[in-house]
């Protein structure tokens, strides 16, 4: 299946704060599900990092465990099925081997399974203004794989965090039949400020998808600062929907034909064109130029 269909949905994004306690994660996390649900939402939407938001490399391995055992993804898988919803949670810090980690999106369907995992593919190493540094691929394992999975209303395209500034990533989810746009994350207040909207917009106008982002906001336990403002976008680029910086739930319901309606005014899934770099890029020489037909 692939492709828009035509019923509308509820999508409900929950804005976190998470800390350094997997269990008052949980905890939270549970209550905002049980929010969202009343309010009618259909598929509900975590941000990255659910289970525990801790920046010190050693405490956060000795603290996480295998998807097998992990507890949050155990829970939520019953309430999936408890509440007949699909719950999608951003990312879950997932212990791959003694020395390293994994940013895993997991999907999970109306019956509590598992529909598709995505592991980030791309790692924030950067050094920011201010003192503030991060070194995600010191503590992570990069996925290697773009991942695509079917709702009932249409196919989703799975997405984590960073991965929002590699452009090519989302044209190919696109080119895959993807209609939403999954782009849970923790950005940074700084590298938020001045880039969360615009490129989240870019995202769902180029592709003509839906975007939904639930983020995390605030200052955290381990001394980050996130900057929250969980959005849905449609696929003409509108804001639908926003949070703030303080927990809760952000709603909208989601009509799938806006996609064809968006893509069929502006054809750019169609129109792209395939070229080649030459180099060395040389000077013009005009009395030479041939016009392109």
């Amino acid at each position: 299946m692939s492709g828009t269909k035509t019923s509308t949905f509820k999508v409900g994004l929950i804005a976190m704060r998470s800390g350094c306690d997997p269990q008052a994660n949980l905890s939270a996390v549970l209550s905002a599900i049980d929010q969202a649900k009343r309010a009618g939402a259909d598929y509900v939407q975590t941000p990255e990092m659910t289970n525990v938001l801790e920046s010190k490399r050693d405490r956060l391995l000795a603290n996480i465990v295998t998807d097998d055992n992990d507890p949050t993804l155990a829970t939520l898988r019953e309430v999936a099925r408890k509440l007949a919803i699909y719950i999608h949670i951003g990312s879950l810090a997932i212990k791959a081997s003694p020395e390293k980690a994994v940013n895993r999106s997991f999907l999970i369907d109306r019956k509590g399974d598992i529909a598709a995992r995505y592991d980030k593919i791309h790692m924030f190493d950067v050094d920011l203004t201010g003192g503030e540094s991060y070194r995600e691929s010191n503590t992570y394992r990069a996925g290697e794989l773009a991942v695509v999975a079917d709702l009932p209303w249409g196919r989703l395209g799975l997405t984590v965090c960073y991965d929002l500034r590699f452009p090519a990533l989302y044209r190919a989810l696109a080119e895959a039949g993807a209609s939403f746009l999954a782009i849970p994350s923790a950005f940074t207040r700084q590298t938020g400020e001045a880039h969360w909207h615009v490129l989240l917009r870019a995202r769902a106008i180029e592709n003509g998808c839906f975007v939904f982002a639930a983020a995390q906001g605030g200052k955290h336990e381990s001394g980050r600062e996130t900057f929250g403002h969980s959005l849905i976008i449609d696929p003409w680029g509108r804001i639908l929907a926003e949070g703030g910086t303080e927990p809760g739930v952000v709603m909208a319901e989601i009509d799938p034909a806006k996609v064809a309606a968006a893509r069929a005014k502006i054809p750019s899934l169609h129109n792209g064109r395939r070229f080649e770099l030459v180099e060395p890029m040389a000077e013009p020489t005009y009395l030479h130029a041939v016009r392109v037909p």
